[in-house]
């Protein structure tokens, strides 16, 4: 799996990892809470300037908004302005997109379900996918009739779908079908689910349809139509000439042979019958499960949908801002000496390996620029350091202060 920038440890536990070194100074101690409480404050702030952005230019492409709400943003709603902002929060978040390769071998395999299944491309004018965390979990599936195994599957922590869909002139071009899902043509769904296996990231899309494999065919048909033809050609059809012939011309036959010759064949065709029947039946169960998963994702695994999933994902980019800063002014508060990015981005993500056994790509370039931008650290000669504890009390005091000025 990619090294991610995502770090997955709440923001009070890392303040407590850090400041745990000044244990012996309850003042500073005091006043480094103090300092990020304040930051925090503040980067709650800017998360809900980003929302009602969102909010804003997101409204005339909201499905779950009615016709006529949606016409009163005519004018108001402008999708570029709400692409680029929902791609900032994504990448502040420390979402990242998933790439046509990684999408095309999810279609092509599956891990929980074996099923192939169906998806109609173009119903949407744009679609993407967005991941962040991973983890590795043993499961056991089906193999063979009634014995599991177990396999090793990867999963991501969180995946937001991104589908922007066609307009109504364009699905009617394609003789695109909707099914029932009250989906408005031009509309925009967002959907964030937790703990999607990364070989099934197709089952998170709404218009996916279950279809037999080819190894599904091929164990139904090729048994069922040569097998049957064989069996009828040699067993069946000759004993019932035969039967037929006697009637016709009066002629005695070996009624008994003719008798369990066609019982014969009718028993094996029978026999094949079944066998067609439980492989088809293989597919219905496959197609229950995926129904199932459907369900889990509704009930257990999605966690907002469209104007609804803004919470999640503002949440999401302020935690992981805050932690980032809080690790660049630590490590650089604690530092003897100036520190240049790389040799910054070296020690955390040093500590992270040696301390919490985590290996992950800091993103030391978002630290830094948050704690220019807010005036806590200063760069000179691609070297950073930051302002004492008392300095940075009081720059983002004022920071805070200057929020809301009304006179």
């Amino acid at each position: 799996m990619t090294r991610e920038h995502y770090i997955p440890f709440n923001k009070e536990f890392l303040l407590e990892q850090q400041i745990a070194s000044f244990a012996e100074d309850p003042k500073k101690v005091d006043d480094f809470k103090k300092l990020f409480d304040i930051i925090e404050h503040y980067f709650h702030y800017e998360a809900f300037n980003l929302n009602q952005n969102l909010k804003q230019n997101y409204a005339l492409f909201d499905p779950d908004l009615s016709v006529k709400e949606r016409k009163s943003f005519i004018g108001k709603s402008d999708f570029s302005i709400f692409k680029a902002t929902l791609l900032t929060v994504l990448e502040q978040g420390n979402y990242r997109r998933i790439n046509q390769k990684t999408l095309e071998e999810a279609f092509k395999g599956s891990d929980l379900i074996g099923l192939n299944l169906s998806i109609d491309f173009n119903a949407f004018k744009d679609y993407e996918l967005y991941v962040r965390g991973h983890h590795k979990s043993t499961e056991k599936v089906s193999n063979y009739f009634f014995w599991k195994k177990k396999i090793d599957i990867e999963y991501y922590d969180r995946v937001m779908i991104y589908l922007h869909y066609n307009d109504t002139n364009f699905l009617k071009e394609k003789k695109v079908k909707l099914g029932k899902m009250p989906i408005e043509p031009g509309s925009v769904v967002l959907k964030i689910f937790k703990r999607v296996p990364k070989n099934d990231l197709e089952t998170i899309f709404p218009n996916a349809i279950p279809r037999m494999s080819l190894k599904d065919k091929l164990l139904l048909w090729v048994p069922g139509i040569f097998g049957g033809i064989s069996l009828l050609s040699a067993k069946v059809i000759p004993a019932l000439v035969n039967m037929y012939k006697a009637y016709e011309t009066g002629e005695a036959i070996d009624l008994l042979n003719s008798k369990t010759s066609l019982n014969q064949g009718l028993i094996a065709l029978g026999i094949l019958s079944i066998y067609c029947f439980r492989q088809y039946n293989n597919f219905v169960n496959k197609k229950i499960r995926y129904s199932k998963i459907l369900s889990d994702s509704l009930y257990f695994k999605n966690l907002g949908n469209n104007s609804g999933a803004f919470y999640s994902l503002l949440n999401s980019s302020e935690e992981e801002v805050l932690k980032e800063t809080i690790l660049a002014y630590t490590f650089l508060y604690k530092s003897e000496k100036p520190l240049t990015a790389e040799e910054l981005d070296t020690q955390i993500e040093s500590w992270f390996e040696k301390t919490l056994k985590t290996d992950l790509d800091f993103d030391v370039k978002d630290a830094l620029d948050k704690l220019k931008n807010t005036g806590l650290g200063v760069e000179t000669n691609g070297k950073w350091k930051v302002v004492s504890l008392e300095k940075a009390l009081v720059i983002i005091d004022a920071l805070w202060d200057g929020v809301f000025e009304y006179n």
